[in-house]
């Protein structure tokens, strides 16, 4: 029989009255939805004076074993335009194209547009500027594209355009010998809306008999084309995307750390349910069971498994 939910202000007294002792913390909040931890942030503050995510951030910069567990629990506090703003600025630190792609791919334009006033409150600096250098690399070029499509006026997709940009996106690739048109695809992607290169990769997929990505194989494969097929992907299946970062992170096939935590709390109470189902599929075992196998004991894999649940 399922437990009964604790009231939101036992919530706060439990956290409080049992600080330090993480089993508790991770118990308390990781299979809470934003809505509740909204509000236990707001009772926390009003019962005891207190910001609760400040205290937990100074916990996660304590030079101990548990400060990685308290990272995890006061990013997952964080409202998900602030906590995408933490994960840029630590995707520009670490250099890893991949975690800025998602953002840009998978957040709506008005999503985008809280991100970016978040990193100014939180880091006194302008996203996209950071993000920008010159001169550009082949992923940056990629990302001010997507950062101009979310400011496309269309706001309806459009099957016809779609179409024709299929057929514009085929003669920059597969009709072409040689290099991929570069100019081209940029050019496509900054003038259409995320929804609409979306029904555009569609439209590539029926008309072309097999997905875009595949035609970038066949290319000779350098830093624009593997960006541009990494966007894409996130972009156009997002579950096999997203079940294969995931994987890459069990197996220890990656150096981005932080992936794991990153796509499960982003993907948390979106679609982890269809992103388990994919794993599973693809690689045989249960994304639960591959992260027993790669996490040691404790509070941060018990945090890890109730993400990976929610």
């Amino acid at each position: 029989m399922a437990s009964t939910p604790l009231p939101i202000r036992h919530v706060c007294e439990e956290i409080h009255d049992t600080w330090g002792r993480l089993g508790h913390l991770v118990r308390a909040l990781a299979k809470k939805n934003w809505a509740q931890r909204h509000q236990i942030l707001q009772t926390y503050r009003a019962m005891y004076g207190e910001d609760l995510l400040i205290r937990l951030q100074l916990a996660s910069q304590l030079k101990d074993s548990r400060s990685e567990t308290f990272k995890l629990v006061f990013l997952w506090m964080l409202e998900p335009c602030d906590r995408d703003a933490f994960f840029v600025r630590d995707a520009l630190e670490k250099g890893n194209t991949k975690a800025l792609v998602e953002v840009y791919v998978d957040r709506k334009s008005s999503q985008l547009l809280l991100i970016k006033q978040a990193y100014l409150a939180r880091f006194k600096r302008h996203m996209d500027h950071d993000i920008a250098s010159e001169p550009p690399q082949p992923y940056q070029r990629i990302l001010m594209a997507l950062a101009t499509s979310h400011k496309s006026h269309d706001k309806d997709v459009d099957m016809h355009i779609a179409k024709c940009d299929a057929k514009r996106v085929y003669e920059a690739s597969e009709g072409r010998f040689g290099m991929l048109d570069e100019s081209s695809m940029i050019e496509i992607f900054s003038k259409r809306s995320i929804p609409q290169l979306k029904r555009m990769l569609s439209c590539y997929n029926h008309i072309y008999g097999h997905d875009f990505t595949k035609s970038l194989k066949k290319k000779t494969t350098g830093e624009f084309e593997e960006s541009l097929r990494t966007t894409i992907k996130c972009m156009y299946t997002p579950t096999k995307y997203y079940a294969k970062i995931l994987h890459t992170c069990v197996k220890g096939c990656t150096s981005d750390r932080s992936a794991l935590a990153r796509v499960l709390m982003s993907r948390a109470e979106i679609d982890i349910e269809e992103i388990r189902d994919a794993f599973h599929a693809k690689y045989g075992v249960t994304l639960l069971y591959a992260i027993q196998q790669c996490t040691p004991t404790g509070e941060y894999r018990d945090f890890l498994l109730a993400l990976a649940t929610s």
